[in-house]
Parts: structure tokens; C-alpha cells; sequence
């Protein structure tokens, strides 16, 4: 790419190079990372593909494209990611979020609530959509990283939530007082002896604590179903994000905690995606 090329000849050319390097959505990525380079914003793509590109942003561009080939994660080179038609700000300390989990956004939208309490918070992204979404709600986010509390209190600022949202550093709910209605959690699933069949995307650039407990992939579900009953006010709802074969599982883990409506919510591609409980 020099500064001679029209932008739409670098996207084409980046989108090949992205495509033999085996990147699963090439042409999107190279919009993306061109949108970041020039520094707009990528719906204005399109606007300045006949147009040259001047040689700070073509070298700006080169450097993208050249970490994207070497499947650095897109949401790691702009530093911000899209989750529920907001954008958060995204590093490597924090788990990127997945649309997957908007399922989780969509069931806890489906009832009215005023607190709630995010275990695991990383980017903020649940806690802060769900405050964002729900303007007299409160709520309190904890994480064991400290990188991912600075992360979302980031997050809950840039979406104007901060003054309703608490982020606090906890070993799920060692420091955590008082009770919430809505409970939810996208912890760590993915057993250890799994690691390694991720994506190499995943496994190289997302944070491992964010990903495995480093057992069975059932720890947390454990340690929040030993706990979740001091925490939930009566009625409330508790709802889980899980792994694709862990229903029957954490389905036993709630029921053995006293949790009652236990069920599933599948997501868009119908797999079971969340654990859904409540507080008899």
C-alpha cells in the first residue's frame, strides 16, 4: 500500500491479504481497520474509497493491516469493540465482547429491575448496557483484575452511567454486601484441557484468567451458586452465561443452591447460551 493508492484499492488489497492470512471476515476487517487509520468513522468508508491516501494513513494502515495478518484482534487495533449498539473501549486486560452474550442483555431487559450486581465485569460492557439501557437502575460490577475494573469505570464514564455504577475489585462475591435484583455473570467457562482447540485469535490475545478457571470450566458457577442466595433479594433473578456443554451442570449447581424457574435462553443461532434462575 503506498500513498498513491485510492482508498478502495488498499481496502481490496488488504482485504486479499487478510483472506490468505486466514481471516474469517477480510472485506469487514479491512473497512474497519481503514475507518481507524484515517480516523473516521467506518459508515464514511465508502465516501473516500475514490480518494487517495495520504501517506500517514496508508503507513498508519500498513502497520493494521500487517498486526490483523497476524490475527491481533481487531477490537485490540482500534481499541474498542461494539456490544448493543454501543462502542466500549476494549484492551487486552478485558475479555472482548461477544454479540453472543446481547442474549444475556435480552433476557435481563425482560423484566423490570433496580439494582443490579455484574460478577466478572471485564470491559463494563453488561453492567454498563444494562444501566445505559434502564436509566433508574444501579448496579455494582467487580472483577479479581484490577486492569479490568479501570476498564469498565472507563466504560461507565464514557456512556454516562458512572454515577449509577459501582466497580469494585472482588473475588467473585468475597467483598460484595447487600442484595440485587438482577444478577448476572459471563464468567471464565472453558475448561483448561480445551485451551488449547481455541482459535488462536482467542487463545494468544484474550486475557486466559477472563477465559478458563483453570479446571473444569464449572469454578465459577460453583463459587456463585455457594453464594448467590445472600445476595439475591426474594423474586430476584440470577442469569449465566454458558458454555455449550455445561447446562445440565450449572442447571444442577442452581437447583442444589435452592434456585428456583431454572431455564435455558437459547441465542440467535439457537444453542443454549444462559443459565436463567430466580429466588423463590
Amino acid at each position: 500500500m503506498t500513498g498513491s493508492l485510492t482508498a478502495a484499492r488498499a481496502m481490496a488489497a488488504a482485504a486479499a491479504r487478510l483472506r490468505a492470512a486466514g481471516v474469517a471476515d477480510p472485506a469487514r476487517d479491512a473497512r474497519l481497520l481503514l475507518a481507524h487509520a484515517a480516523r473516521i468513522d467506518a459508515a464514511r468508508v465508502t465516501l473516500i474509497a475514490p480518494e487517495e491516501l495520504s501517506p500517514e494513513i496508508a503507513e498508519r494502515y500498513e502497520q493494521l493491516v500487517s498486526l490483523r495478518a497476524i490475527r491481533v484482534p481487531v477490537s485490540h487495533l482500534t481499541g474498542e469493540r461494539e456490544f448493543y449498539g454501543r462502542r466500549f473501549k476494549i484492551s487486552g486486560e478485558v475479555l472482548d465482547p461477544r454479540p453472543e452474550t446481547e442474549t444475556l442483555i435480552e433476557a435481563a431487559l425482560s423484566e423490570p429491575f433496580a439494582r443490579v450486581l455484574d460478577l466478572g465485569v471485564g470491559s463494563g460492557c453488561i453492567l454498563v448496557t444494562l444501566l445505559a439501557e434502564r436509566a433508574q437502575a444501579t448496579g455494582l460490577g467487580v472483577d479479581i483484575s484490577e486492569a479490568a475494573c479501570l476498564q469498565a469505570s472507563a466504560n461507565a464514564v464514557l456512556h454516562g452511567v458512572a454515577e449509577r455504577a459501582e466497580i469494585r475489585r472482588s473475588d467473585w462475591l468475597s467483598d460484595v454486601a447487600g442484595r440485587f435484583d438482577l444478577i448476572v455473570s459471563n464468567p471464565p467457562y472453558i475448561a483448561l484441557d480445551e485451551m488449547a482447540g481455541l482459535d488462536e485469535e482467542v487463545r494468544r490475545h484474550e486475557p486466559e484468567l477472563a477465559l478458563t478457571d483453570g479446571g473444569d470450566g464449572l469454578g465459577a458457577y460453583r463459587r456463585i451458586a455457594d453464594g448467590v442466595m445472600r445476595h439475591l433479594a426474594p423474586g430476584g433473578r440470577l442469569l449465566v452465561e454458558i458454555g455449550p456443554t455445561q447446562v445440565a451442570a450449572v442447571i444442577a449447581l442452581f437447583a442444589q443452591a435452592g434456585l428456583v424457574d431454572i431455564g435455558i435462553v437459547q441465542d440467535l443461532d439457537g444453542r443454549d447460551r444462559v443459565i436463567r434462575a430466580r429466588r423463590g
